[in-house]
């Protein structure tokens, strides 16, 4: 656990990072609200996640990878992004997490190749998530094209940074928006040595 003068130092830095962008109206009034209350009382707004499969491949390793993850408490378009690698509630079991593009929210039209199937558009809330594996099947990729929308409240959080070994981990390539709003974030929470003791080769 960090020291009280760090935790101040980290919270300081936070706070004056969301100042800034708040004055140049990068951000909302809710949005600063959210970051203090997260900054002061609740401590970290990043966790780690451990991921396999080769669903993500190759933007996140196939054996196996510790990911970090910006908590998104409250997920709708101002908070992610379309372009962002998301972690979100396995619309089968919730007690699952899959990872996965965020590709559509709500008001795109949706439009299959197959013929048979007609268009429809996303409705308030819904998102259309999937793998980045091209190479996989729907029912292998688990995505949207095998269990269709999935609502934005299952989306949990961003991905920012991925390890796969000790010298294989780098951040994870999302929406600029997502990008610039995380850069400061990883300077303050990214801890490699820490992913590497939770790491499960």
């Amino acid at each position: 656990m960090a020291s009280l003068s760090t935790w101040c130092r980290i919270s300081d830095r936070s706070l004056l990072d969301m100042e800034q962008s708040y004055k140049r109206g990068l951000i909302s009034d809710r949005e600063l609200y959210d970051t203090v209350w997260k900054n002061v009382f609740q401590g970290k707004l990043t966790y780690l996640h451990w991921n396999k499969g080769e669903a993500m491949a190759p933007t996140i390793g196939e054996q196996a990878s510790t990911l970090l993850v910006r908590k998104i408490p409250i997920a709708d378009p101002t908070r992610v992004f379309l372009g962002d690698v998301v972690v979100l509630k396995d619309p089968d079991n919730s007690e699952n997490y899959l990872v996965r593009r965020l590709a559509a929210t709500e008001g795109y039209e949706m439009v299959s190749k197959d013929e048979k199937d007609e268009p429809f558009v996303l409705e308030k809330d819904q998102c259309w998530v999937l793998a980045d594996n091209d190479k996989l099947k729907p029912k292998e990729a688990k995505d949207s094209r095998l269990f269709g929308p999935v609502s934005m409240t299952d989306i949990v959080g961003r991905v920012i940074y991925s390890l796969r070994t000790a010298v294989d981990h780098g951040p994870v390539l999302n929406s600029y928006y997502s990008m610039r709003k995380d850069s400061s974030l990883l300077e303050i929470e990214l801890d490699v040595n820490d992913m590497m003791k939770n790491h499960k080769a």
